[in-house]
């Protein structure tokens, strides 16, 4: 899930969220051995058991994420999913204290058990769609502060579910727009975009994403702009990419 909320004063907040409580590693480079851990090999198409095996046991920091995969189903609703910052930021109250803190939407919509469609690529759009002709869809922002101790430059670690947590609003999605030329196409949601109140962490995930998701979103653009029939990205969306 990525949103962008914006201020009357010109500020933005900008966030990409995860459907899954927490990240593999730790570090950009790990994640770099990962993705080459995990690239097809030419003879079967499917990864190489060998250098799976040998990239785990070299990164003991995925086993919660991996156990969390051993139990998660595919998805089979973008609105009975919940979602999570994954990274740690940092809000600064009216008083100057500064508090850690990561967040979550948390769905509304209950889980109904079913599964995920084998044999349809674009299901979770038609769900979405159906579900949004009987009426708004709903998520809680839950923002959980951190406790001593609580590490913020690790999104491997998840934090103990005891630690307090604020309901800071609820989202309501009432309609939903084509992705290749909606509003949302040209936006680069980049986690580090933050108003006054909000910074990022010592993660060294978050201006790592940010990096990536510049150069994303300029390649996303401008293959966008060359294909049939797509609406050509907006002129202001464009310095985005510098951020």
């Amino acid at each position: 899930m990525a949103l962008r909320f914006a201020q009357a004063d010109g500020q933005q907040w900008r966030t990409g969220m995860n459907s899954m409580p927490v990240f593999p590693v730790a570090t950009p480079q790990a994640f770099y051995a990962q993705l080459q851990a995990q690239q097809p090999d030419l003879a079967t198409g499917k990864p190489d058991p060998q250098k799976l095996a040998a990239f785990f046991a070299a990164h003991p920091e995925t086993a919660a994420f991996r156990a969390w995969a051993k139990t998660a189903k595919p998805s089979a609703s973008f609105a009975t999913d919940s979602y999570w910052s994954l990274d740690a930021f940092v809000f600064t109250g009216p008083d100057g204290a500064r508090h850690a803190v990561r967040w979550r939407m948390a769905a509304e919509s209950a889980d109904d058990g079913a599964a995920a469609p084998a044999n349809d690529p674009d299901y979770l759009a038609a769900d979405l769609r159906q579900r949004l002709s009987r009426g708004p869809l709903h998520w809680q922002l839950l923002v959980t502060l951190a406790g001593p101790g609580d590490p913020t430059d690790d999104a491997t670690k998840a934090w103990p579910a005891d630690r307090p947590t604020v309901d800071a609003g609820t989202l309501v999605l009432d309609s939903e727009q084509p992705q290749d030329s909606g509003p949302c196409r040209d936006i680069n949601y980049d986690p580090t975009v933050l108003p006054d109140g909000i910074a990022i962490s010592d993660d060294p995930l978050l201006p790592a994403r940010s990096a990536a998701y510049a150069d994303s979103y300029l390649r996303r653009t401008s293959e966008e702009a060359h294909l049939p029939g797509s609406a050509r990205p907006s002129a202001q969306a464009r310095p985005e990419a510098a951020r």
